[in-house]
């Protein structure tokens, strides 16, 4: 057997944060074969991007490697100088990073930016290094390389970013590809291009990849062995085929029955109570005990070992070593009974052809030249105690249509109804005394909480501008949503930055809950968060429906949440609805050519479920400019020579579901 391409032993990285040090790497050890796929799998702050840049040496100023060796090939990188690992990175190891555009020289041209890797790890000059970026932007599928070699960075899409920063990683032929969450800022249709593509190179170039995410569906379709880190050490590693078929560790069981889904519908998702623990101090026992449904004793009093379940199969835990417990599933309670029918008949928020334009202004005199049709006629409804899920690729007018409905931007034309009242005929002191009615949790928690206010000033804030109540009545309706949502009333006097991304969006949640809404727009609230503090908003969110009867507007582009989670969908394109109806009519029977493309785009746990990807061609086009016809044709895999005269008109196939197609015209 050939020896491993990359061995990492005992691997130990430390922070100092001030007087205490923060072990963020403990004693990781792992190996990567040439040409596979190793993934390392985990939540935020769990140690994984930290492990990776210490194999590349590029670890933050107030990081330093205590112990541990890494050898590429037998040769210990930790040994090199910083000029002998200059020659190392970017030619035998690459990475590619999380956010694209933090990646990318702003001020330089993607074809620069690609050629300075050559510069520096070839012998190529002059013509031969422009051939060679061409090349390399075609591999990775760039459209029109040629043009787009003398592109910016911001006049790029955000997968057209991502592929460049992979054709920079893969210019001079790496040995071993680290890639740090790959797809988490992309869509699933971007997502699925991307991952598709690594494969391809993967293939063709022999390469090894170190796959970092917290995606069990990413993992299960790219790796052939995992790793699950928890607060700074391996719990688990197996191959894939024996760790999708049975999961040992609590943590990792405790993330597949987090994950949201069809087959979850109508129970509440199993949460990891509790927080990772500090990694400022020495640990006697297991790390996982404090939020362990099955520690006893001994877990806080005895690290845990290796214990081999089978071969290849690797667990740190107790449970494994002892017969004197058992592990058992946790019974998770169903949800609350939903509304009854004849509650819900009346639709609290009726949308008819909202339209949101912007103008292009042009010249010297900023006269109008056009406009992005950003909204461009959407109809909805949405009934008390029932959620609509508005999904999509980024760009296509979701956020556009919330704001819109809430009047934070005013429509170009159409209808918004709330209650029965006419929302775009009101301004000033009228529509300020019915704001409290609907509300908004954006998608960053923390760029919507003012970092110089305490919580309490936070949630009081929309309750003294609404006027909703005396200063006494404030202060006991505030502990008690802090209650609701899952934080103590002491956490009020404490400000945003001292709190985890679950708990600012907890805060977040309670801020919009102060003013006692009957309508709540939801931009994308859990896509920043890991699955397990997903599951806990979920869970959180459908408890206070059930409890107060309210409406959600959710938009979001994770379908598995919409599965879970929604009554009904409404499926967005190029700022129209294409498809709608309830989630059993949308997500198992979906009619519409771009509704078919996401759903096959997801990546899923379950391999067996998995439906052949339906790729399209190009990216979404401009709202300034949107094709004639049908706005989908030019990237249709069905289109026909009718999809490019008119765009068609809506098509039902029952009192609820709906789709804008020429394929079912009769």
């Amino acid at each position: 057997m050939n020896a491993p391409l990359l061995v990492v032993d005992n691997l130990r990285t430390w922070l100092d944060a001030g007087k205490t040090q923060v072990r963020a790497v403990d004693g990781v050890s792992f190996a990567i074969n040439r040409h596979e796929t190793f993934a390392l799998l985990g939540e935020s702050g769990c140690g994984k991007s930290m492990t990776a840049l210490a194999i590349m040496r590029l670890l933050p100023e107030a990081g330093r490697i205590v112990s541990g060796s890494v050898l590429l090939d037998g040769q210990n990188l930790l040994a090199l100088p910083e000029i002998g690992m200059r020659t190392v990175r970017g030619k035998r190891i690459a990475m590619v990073f999380q956010e694209p555009m933090t990646s990318l020289n702003p001020v330089m041209t993607v074809g620069r930016q690609v050629a300075e890797t050559l510069y520096r790890h070839t012998s190529l000059r002059g013509a031969a290094v422009q051939a060679r970026v061409l090349e390399l932007l075609d591999a990775v599928g760039l459209p029109d390389a040629r043009a787009r070699c003398n592109d910016y960075p911001f006049q790029l899409s955000g997968g057209m970013k991502q592929r460049v920063v992979i054709a920079i990683a893969l210019a001079c032929e790496p040995d071993l590809l680290i890639a740090d969450e790959p797809t988490t800022a992309l869509d699933v249709t971007i997502q699925a291009q991307v991952l598709d593509l690594l494969r391809r190179l993967q293939h063709e170039r022999g390469m090894a990849v170190m796959l970092i995410s917290h995606d069990l569906g990413v993992v299960a379709g790219m790796a052939q062995r995992i790793a699950v880190m928890y607060a700074g050490e391996i719990v688990e590693m197996a191959d894939r085929e024996a760790f999708f078929a049975a999961p040992r560790h609590p943590y990792t069981r405790k993330l597949f029955a987090s994950l949201p889904g069809a087959a979850r519908r109508g129970r509440q998702l199993e949460i990891i109570r509790g927080s990772v623990p500090p990694l400022d101090s020495d640990f006697s026992g297991c790390r996982f005990a404090s939020r362990c449904d099955f520690a006893w004793q001994k877990c806080s009093d005895e690290i845990p070992v290796w214990s081999e379940v089978a071969p290849g199969h690797q667990v740190r835990c107790h449970l494994l070593q002892s017969t004197e417990r058992v592990v058992s599933e946790t019974v998770v309670p169903p949800l609350p009974a939903s509304l009854p029918e004849s509650t819900v008949e009346t639709s609290l928020l009726e949308v008819d052809d909202l339209k949101v334009h912007f103008p292009i202004r042009k010249g010297l005199f900023k006269r109008v030249a056009g406009h992005v049709r950003a909204v461009d006629g959407v109809s909805l409804a949405i009934s008390p105690g029932r959620t609509l899920a508005l999904v999509g690729e980024s760009g296509c007018g979701k956020t556009t249509v919330g704001k819109g409905i809430l009047q934070l931007i005013r429509p170009t034309g159409g209808s918004v109804r709330f209650a029965g009242e006419e929302l775009t005929q009101l301004s000033g002191s009228a529509l300020r005394a019915r704001r409290a009615a609907f509300q908004i949790v954006f998608q960053d928690p923390y760029a919507s909480l003012d970092p110089r206010m305490r919580v309490a000033d936070i949630i009081d804030e929309g309750m003294v501008a609404l006027g909703t109540a005396s200063a006494g009545e404030r202060q006991a309706q505030m502990d008690k949503l802090l209650g609701q949502v899952g934080l103590s009333a002491g956490s009020k006097y404490r400000y945003p930055h001292e709190f985890s991304g679950g708990q600012r969006q907890r805060i977040a949640i309670a801020r919009a809950l102060a003013v006692k809404p009957r309508l709540i727009v939801c931009d994308e609230p859990t896509s920043a968060l890991d699955v397990s503090v997903q599951a806990q908003i979920l869970n959180l969110l459908r408890g206070l429906q059930d409890e107060l009867g309210l409406a959600y507007l959710f938009i979001t582009h994770n379908l598995a949440v919409v599965e879970y989670f929604a009554h009904e969908v409404a499926v967005m394109y190029l700022g129209r609805i294409v498809e709608r109806g309830t989630v059993e009519e949308v997500m198992n029977a979906p009619r519409h050519p771009y509704t078919q493309a996401l759903l096959s785009a997801v990546p899923v746990v379950d391999t067996a479920s998995r439906r052949e990807i339906i790729r399209l061609a190009g990216d979404l086009p401009s709202p300034a400019n949107p094709p004639l016809g049908c706005h989908f044709h030019p990237r249709c895999p069905r289109a026909m020579s009718v999809c490019r005269q008119n765009y068609p008109a809506a098509i039902n196939f029952s009192a609820t579901h709906r789709t804008s197609c020429y394929l079912y015209r009769k």
